[in-house]
């Protein structure tokens, strides 16, 4: 595969005409700082037992996508002129089916998603089609939720606790930062029953990758607290930026727990945009890949 990010998109799927800008504005800005360009893609469902499955993926397009193609129409228009665009319709025996799909056939540098769960248990705040593409996307993802959209952008608050994915959550930070000429807030939560220096230790290593993530170098400032709950330490912080941005959780392999534990205290308290991070290196590569690997180091 080309590692080379300029040749590897970031794809954006989009269905609802009415979040197509935030979700595009997000990829664009990962995309910008990457050198690299946005594909749009939107899926065109067709189950075995649909009518359409007698008719072939490209009748189905030509033929009977003209909403979808609307809502790549509306994607298209609010792009930024900085970025190149591409766009398709996908036909899928399901939505995560047909992403999952366009992700491994453009090796995919980053996806961008959205998602419905303001007020929802963990269980449902993702989705049978998210939670297919946590699991299994093949690149760095992005869930954002749609429709709560910061009104402009100074501030974006990334909480850290270790693990896999503080990497893709401090480079899309880095990112919506150099575009909006926003601040970085790092936060690390100790207890007061414990030593803090881990807290610090994931600042530090938030912060190193931050500098490392691609981009122009952007205004970050570091924050260790103390308190009892770390829910209620991130909730009352997260009032004061505009974006707040989660790795899904600290295990290094999702089976059981697809956002985390934290995540899933805090975000049905909070209001405004907020964006989960999972990092690729938890996904398990096929037998073919790991092969493939094997065989090219023998």
């Amino acid at each position: 595969m080309n590692s080379s990010l300029e040749t590897r998109p970031v794809l954006v799927a989009v269905a609802n005409p009415d979040h197509v800008e935030q979700l595009v504005r997000t990829a664009s800005d990962v995309a910008r700082c990457g050198d690299g360009h946005v594909k749009i893609v939107s899926v065109v469902v067709k189950p075995h037992t649909s009518p359409f499955s007698v008719y072939s993926d490209q009748a189905i397009v030509e033929r009977f996508a003209q909403d979808t193609q609307d809502v790549l129409d509306a994607a298209t228009a609010v792009a930024p002129d900085d970025v190149s665009i591409e766009r398709e319709v996908l036909v899928g025996r399901s939505v995560a089916s047909g992403i999952l799909t366009a992700t491994r056939q453009t090796d995919t540098q980053a996806l961008v998603v959205g998602w419905h769960g303001r007020r929802t248990r963990t269980e449902s705040i993702l989705g049978s089609n998210l939670d297919q593409l946590i699991k299994y996307a093949p690149s760095d993802l992005y869930v954002e939720r749609v429709g709560d959209e910061a009104n402009g952008v100074d501030s974006i608050l990334v909480p850290v606790a270790g693990g896999p994915h503080v990497r893709p959550a401090v480079a899309a930070a880095k990112a919506i930062a150099a575009r909006n000429d926003a601040t970085v807030h790092v936060l690390s939560v100790g207890t007061t029953n414990e030593n803090s220096d881990s807290a610090c230790d994931h600042i530090e290593t938030a912060v190193m990758q931050l500098e490392n993530a691609p981009g122009p170098d952007v205004a970050v400032e570091t924050r260790l607290a103390v308190g009892d709950d770390t829910t209620d330490v991130i909730v009352e912080a997260a009032v004061d930026h505009d974006i707040l941005i989660f790795g899904v959780t600290r295990q290094s392999v999702i089976r059981r727990r697809l956002v985390g534990s934290i995540p899933q205290r805090v975000i049905p308290r909070t209001d405004g945009t907020v964006v989960l991070a999972r990092s690729v290196d938890v996904v398990e590569k096929p037998t073919f890949d790991r092969l493939r690997r094997l065989w090219r180091r023998s």
